[in-house]
């Protein structure tokens, strides 16, 4: 990530900000032997992805200035942990030019306080019967020495800036949804009765891999039989049985952006006629959705119509008999936005415009058939309607059996 396209960011960041305010962003902590992960708000201001480290800008007297603090670095601990990144390359990734050691924060925000009257930072969602998250327990000085200072979560700020992707991002997007669907089309092409969930998983992961993404952007799901019905499944180690349909929710990271992509398809070299059934309601839905996607659209419409829609297919072939049963099969919304989180910033309740991001994700789900269908795509608004993502990942019934039968040829 270039330093100048975080410098834009912390710019526009900066124009939000009153008199007397401050923004205190927190790196994660580095857990010992885990591939660490960084938090998308720290992420987005400074392009590092490195643990421990703690961003700080201030407005006062209308005057902009920032820091970042970085861990000083221990000679006896390099042989074990690696060097710690160094001042000139924290300024050379973030474009930040005050840079300062970690140790020095708390006496450097001390001569700060008495002059702020409030502070932004990635508090997260604290939950009460839970420790304090980080930031909060990071802050927690500053809440009982200073109680004038009002302290709030970043999200009002950092979330209308996040919601709009620029180009750079986009591409991150495009590559991480790419490779996602190289990996999904291996599988397609490999997959076969009597493998195990997460022999499929290891496939995708491969792919990802040998492309250079080496994180998922979340917890695949690779589900099959009644598997797919559960909607967060992810423990991935069950056997593919003869007959089984298989629910692909999958994505890999890229830079941090997170593709997010279901696909399903039969283990067998078509879909039972059960299967297709279910399949065809789900496809027309996902396909009519994406059809109403433009600048102005409420995400709520998007839902509503999905739930009307899919109702109407239910009913179409007796799996229910009123509309008001449509929640029995189909529990969650269609649309979420999508970047540096799986699950980005923006509400349920947000208006589409240029720049945005989304998933368009129907499912229709009936464990009491072990069957769990879900098309997930990721689309783009443009400024005169939208751009699907993921459009050369096939969904077409006739696409995946065909490849399903090559498959089959291939293996005979």
């Amino acid at each position: 990530m270039d330093a100048e396209i975080t410098k834009r960011r912390r710019e526009k960041l900066s124009e939000q900000l009153g008199d007397k305010e401050s923004v205190i962003v927190f790196a994660k902590p580095e857990i010992t032997l885990e591939k660490f992960s960084q938090d998308s708000n720290f992420l987005y201001l400074t392009g590092i992805n490195e643990p421990e480290l703690i961003y700080i800008a201030a407005k006062v007297s209308g005057r902009w200035n920032e820091v970042l603090f970085i861990e000083r670095g221990n000679p006896e601990r390099v042989v074990w942990e690696g060097a710690k990144l160094s001042m000139e390359e924290a300024k050379e990734l973030s474009g930040i030019q005050q840079i300062r050691y970690k140790d020095e924060f708390y006496p450097y925000l001390s001569g700060m306080c008495s002059q702020l009257s409030r502070i932004y930072s990635n508090l997260g969602y604290p939950m009460l019967h839970k420790p304090a998250t980080y930031p909060l327990f990071m802050l927690q000085p500053v809440r009982e020495k200073y109680p004038h200072i009002e302290i709030r979560d970043l999200g009002d700020l950092i979330t209308p800036l996040r919601l709009v992707k620029d180009e750079w991002e986009i591409e991150q997007l495009k590559r991480a949804i790419d490779i996602t669907g190289l990996g999904i089309m291996d599988i397609l092409h490999t997959a076969k009765a009597g493998m195990m969930e997460y022999e499929l998983e290891a496939t995708l992961f491969y792919r990802m891999q040998v492309n250079g993404l080496q994180q998922w952007g979340f917890a695949p799901i690779i589900a099959t039989g009644i598997n797919a019905a559960t909607l967060h499944y992810e423990k991935n180690n069950c056997q593919i049985q003869p007959g089984d349909l298989i629910l692909m929710d999958v994505g890999a990271s890229c830079n941090g952006y997170s593709a997010d992509i279901t696909r399903c398809f039969p283990i067998e070299q078509r879909f039972s006629y059960r299967q297709a059934q279910i399949y065809n309601i789900v496809l027309d839905v996902n396909k009519r959705i994406i059809e109403l996607v433009k600048p102005g659209v409420e995400l709520s419409v998007l839902n509503n119509k999905t739930v009307e829609w899919l109702a109407e297919g239910m009913l179409s072939i007796g799996l229910i008999n009123s509309k008001d049963e449509v929640r029995k099969y189909y529990m969650h919304s269609v649309s979420h936005f999508l970047g540096l989180d799986t699950h980005d910033v923006g509400g349920r309740e947000a208006v589409l415009t240029p720049g945005n991001v989304i998933t368009v994700e129907p499912g229709i789900y009936i464990p009491e058939e072990r069957l769990g269908v879900r098309i997930e795509d990721d689309v783009l608004v443009t400024d005169d309607g939208h751009q699907v993502l993921s459009a050369g990942i096939p969904k077409e019934i006739s696409e995946i059996e065909s490849i399903r039968q090559e498959a089959f040829q291939n293996e005979h």
